[in-house]
């Protein structure tokens, strides 16, 4: 293996993924992202990452995004994972022209890294800051 393959496995890992860290960051840094809950609505009214947005993977389309800007970041979540409905939310969104990013460990990786949630089942946690 040639260290350049390397240097750009590792840099495509980091155009395509964000860590809870560093999505706590820039939410509250105000920079362009809209973070997508890809679960049924179900799933979200119980518990989602404060100022996420709830658009199933199965409900995205031409016509369900059209009115999405294309200069934000997307940045996908699901329960964790054991769940793969950010991946293929982040896979549609891409599909769409939209630019995506998946948030590793979705919900439980927030949570474990000791961020607030919000729904019936919210968790009480470092809560963003910003003036969004």
């Amino acid at each position: 293996m040639n260290n350049q393959s390397q240097v750009d496995f590792y840099n495509n890992k980091l155009a395509y993924e964000i860590d809870s860290s560093d999505l706590f960051e820039a939410i509250n840094k105000n920079e362009l992202i809209m973070v997508i809950d890809a679960r049924k609505p179900e799933a979200f009214v119980k518990e989602h990452i404060p100022l996420a947005n709830n658009f199933p993977h199965r409900e995205m389309n031409e016509e369900t995004t059209k009115r999405l800007s294309k200069d934000v970041l997307y940045v996908t979540y699901c329960d964790g994972i054991g769940c793969n409905a950010s991946t293929k939310g982040a896979l549609k969104l891409t599909q769409l022209g939209f630019k995506v990013k998946e948030l590793l460990g979705g919900l439980d990786w927030w949570k474990r890294d000791g961020y607030a949630t919000q729904g019936t089942n919210e968790q009480n946690g470092q809560k963003l800051n910003c003036a969004c």
